[in-house]
């Protein structure tokens, strides 16, 4: 009997491997695993700034996606809680880093979006004013 992998469990999953390379506390390892979750999510729907530690010691900023790569991905499919594999869009070409190693995931320009939406308000309450 195959059992179902819900999102949780990925989580958990994501959570015990950085307990085990890191030796740091569940709960720290639980809001990094939160983490790479959410940024996995946002790299299936676009692309996505985020920083990680490259195993030299170097930091290194990506642009990463993992949109519309059915006809580029190979191998078994088997899921790997250890890495997480993207697709570099600088580098045309895929990369992985350890989960544990991420660092930031930059969130999406939405200061042009509240300004607009400010200035909306703004207007509208000019309107009802008038």
């Amino acid at each position: 009997m195959k059992t179902k992998t819900t999102f949780r469990s990925k989580v958990f999953r994501y959570a015990w491997q950085i307990v085990k390379a890191t030796g740091k506390s569940f709960s720290v390892a639980l809001a990094k695993a939160w983490q790479v979750y959410r940024l996995k999510r946002r790299m299936t729907a676009e692309v996505v700034k985020f920083a990680f530690e490259k195993a030299d010691g170097t930091l290194r900023v990506a642009h990463g996606t993992l949109q519309n790569l059915h006809n580029k991905i190979k191998g078994t499919g088997k899921p790997n809680y250890k890495t997480l594999a993207y697709f570099d869009t600088d580098k045309q070409a895929f990369r992985c880093f350890k989960i544990e190693n991420l660092i930031k995931s930059h969130a999406p320009e939405v200061k042009g979006a509240l300004k607009q939406l400010k200035l909306w308000k703004q207007q509208q309450i000019q309107k009802t004013k008038n």
